[in-house]
């Protein structure tokens, strides 16, 4: 144990190494890796390779000219980590969007890295990934008990809350919605953890890639209740996007907006991420979905209601809430 270092470029793996007990043997970390608070102060070893502070429009299409070119979203610091020697380095190949990828790390480091450290990545689409990925950490770091250990116990509390969500009258309809300019539905775990907060899952397939939908789509299905979880933004940069939707013709007829029913998630932090905080996740959902049995104790923190904005030429402001 005490020759580990253990280099994360993927923030769920970063979590999962801290809740393993792991957290002082890691040494670096990706741009994206936050949480804990206590690997802030870690070096960073990536970076985007795209300007990430414009809309959701202008990111997708810098992406897709990314990708068009066959080049990577995600620069790797490959002296870094030489200079880190990590015995052990985590990324991911679900998605070459979302996090930096295996191929990425060894376009990096190919010739530059110690042969002895190990790569391990992970490929996390359904809520049963989350489980295969804290073995695959546990296992590598000699950490087998602490592993099933923590399995264990974020088990037990993902049945506890399913089992109290499936006690509600209702199961309304949801529309999750991964990113808003174009639109996509958010597949891979979100559906199931809907499902277990007892909702009734319109879009995106379970264990799947998140597919794009158009608004005709959304509009047709009328969900009974509609919340955005953007693929790595915060609730202040969700509520800022929100303004994409409310373009649409036809959006103030939705049921879900004349219900007051629209609700933001910090998808970066949560939704997002298929790291221990999934727990949290179906908690949030079930919060939403059903406040007369769960208390809003995330609320603020990682959801909040929509609050219509009042959009003319010129200037766009705050308007009055329609959740008063």
């Amino acid at each position: 144990m005490s020759q580990l270092r253990l280099l994360s470029l993927l923030p769920s793996a970063t979590e999962i190494v801290h809740a393993l007990g792991l957290g002082p043997y890691q040494v670096g970390r990706s741009h994206e890796c936050d949480y804990p608070p206590c690997v802030l102060n870690l070096p960073v070893c990536s970076r985007p390779a795209i300007p990430v502070t414009g809309s959701s429009g202008e990111i997708n299409r810098f992406v897709k000219e990314r990708l068009a070119s066959a080049l990577s979203i995600y620069d790797v610091d490959a002296d870094l980590i030489g200079t880190l020697q990590p015995t052990h380095i985590f990324t991911q190949t679900q998605c070459e969007v979302c996090a930096v990828s295996l191929d990425d790390v060894h376009l990096a480091l190919a010739g530059q890295m110690n042969a002895s450290a190990q790569i391990i990545p992970l490929e996390p689409y359904a809520l049963c990934d989350l489980w295969l990925s804290i073995r695959q950490i546990a296992q590598a770091c000699e950490h087998v008990g602490a592993g099933e250990k923590l399995i264990g116990e974020l088990q037990e509390r993902i049945d506890a809350i399913q089992k109290r969500a499936l006690d509600g009258k209702v199961r309304p309809s949801v529309a999750a919605i991964e990113w808003l300019d174009p639109l996509m539905a958010a597949g891979n775990w979100v559906p199931e953890l809907i499902e277990k907060a007892g909702g009734h899952n319109l879009f995106g397939t379970a264990g799947q890639h998140s597919p794009w939908m158009s608004f005709e789509q959304l509009a047709g299905a009328d969900p009974d209740v509609i919340i955005a979880l953007p693929c790595g933004f915060d609730l202040p940069r969700t509520r800022g996007e929100m303004v994409r939707l409310q373009e649409h013709s036809g959006w103030n007829d939705l049921r879900a907006v004349r219900t007051g029913q629209v609700f933001l998630c910090d998808g970066n932090q949560y939704m997002n991420r298929p790291g221990p905080r999934l727990v949290e996740s179906l908690q949030i959902f079930a919060e939403i979905l059903h406040p007369e049995l769960f208390a809003p104790s995330l609320e603020g923190n990682g959801w909040e209601r929509w609050r219509s904005i009042e959009i003319n030429a010129d200037r766009i402001a705050e308007g009055p809430s329609l959740l008063l």
